[in-house]
């Protein structure tokens, strides 16, 4: 073999670096991106509808991929709670982001109105608003804080649960500590109801029911059950007071590093996972009711929602001074 000198090795090792780059080039060209493994974060248990959804939809995204893209899903409050993961999502550091929208109302002004009490008339209502156009609208709305909306999934209706008494109307409520998300618009609900709102994250809920540093929560039947707070709190009340959705974002610096092709496989997966999520979700929620049952929590089925309802005339009458917010609740309101 020729002997090189210190030049022409230079030279070589300049070529060989621009035809590593050229194929890597025409690879990027090829594939459309630089494979990569996406960060989700959940912080519910690893069996929730949620958690499986995740999964479900990057099993989707390498199948389509072909391995170039990958979903690690962290569940059970892995990478923080809920409040936290969106910060990190909004910043970059998180990829995809599982939140209840009350949350992420903090962010995203749209959110808030989901997040309103009573606004849904039922669950088919809910779906239908959030499976139309509005529902798209709302998803498009994210990108200039730091987000894109990908897909909703269902969260249920939320009601009111305590271990001190039965709640049958608003004079029961009068006096109890009453866990809400971290957010202004559940704090003022629950005070508009006559109870002391508690902003606590969703990890400590436990801790302050078994510790009686507060009287109760608010929550689905799932989350109800799947947390164990049925075990220190016995009597639940169909409030339904609140239908709000869960939300999937990506972070917006994630999204621009996908490209075309890949953002369109990203938003259909997402969309699969959402009808996946339904199903579990159903079986789930049913489950958890006859679990919450057998174990003794009184349920209170029977109560005058109108009061309730009525309540919340001065947190409707605060939304209505923002016209953007006014106009969303008023088409919600007027679908079929």
């Amino acid at each position: 073999m020729p002997v090189l000198n210190r030049a022409e090795l230079s030279r070589t090792g300049v070529i060989f670096v621009a035809l590593l780059l050229a194929a890597v080039s025409m690879d990027m060209s090829a594939t459309g991106a630089v494979a990569r493994e996406f960060r989700a974060a959940d912080t519910q248990a690893e069996n929730y509808p949620t958690v499986q959804a995740l999964r479900y939809m990057g099993a989707l995204i390498a199948e389509r991929t072909q391995g170039r893209h990958e979903i690690k899903v962290f569940h059970s409050r892995q990478l923080g709670e809920e409040k936290e993961t969106i910060e990190q999502t909004r910043a970059g550091a998180i990829d995809l982001n599982r939140t209840n929208v009350a949350l992420i109302g903090n962010f995203v002004p749209a959110m808030n109105v989901l997040a309103m009490p009573f606004l849904f008339r039922s669950i088919e209502h809910m779906q239908k608003v959030l499976d139309g156009p509005v529902g798209s609208e709302i998803l498009d709305s994210f990108e200039p804080y730091g987000f894109v909306g990908l897909a909703f999934y269902d969260s249920g209706a939320r009601s009111i649960y305590n271990g001190v008494r039965p709640v049958r109307g608003l004079a029961d409520l009068k006096g109890l500590r009453i866990r809400v998300q971290q957010s202004e618009l559940m704090s003022q609900m629950v005070r508009a109801l006559g109870a002391e709102p508690v902003e606590l994250p969703y990890g400590q809920v436990l801790t302050g029911l078994a510790n009686h540093l507060i009287d109760g929560a608010e929550n689905n039947w799932p989350s109800f059950v799947t947390t164990d707070h049925y075990k220190h709190a016995g009597h639940y009340t169909l409030t339904e007071h609140t239908m709000s959705p869960e939300v999937l974002v990506i972070s917006l610096k994630a999204w621009q590093s996908l490209a075309p092709d890949d953002r369109n496989i990203f938003r259909e997966a997402a969309q699969r996972s959402s009808r996946f999520m339904r199903e579990k979700w159903r079986d789930l929620e049913e489950q958890s009711q006859r679990k919450a049952q057998a174990a003794g929590v009184t349920v209170i089925r029977d109560i005058d929602r109108k009061p309730f309802e009525d309540a919340m005339a001065p947190i409707y009458a605060k939304a209505g001074r923002d016209p953007a917010a006014a106009a969303l609740i008023e088409r919600i309101r007027k679908v079929e």
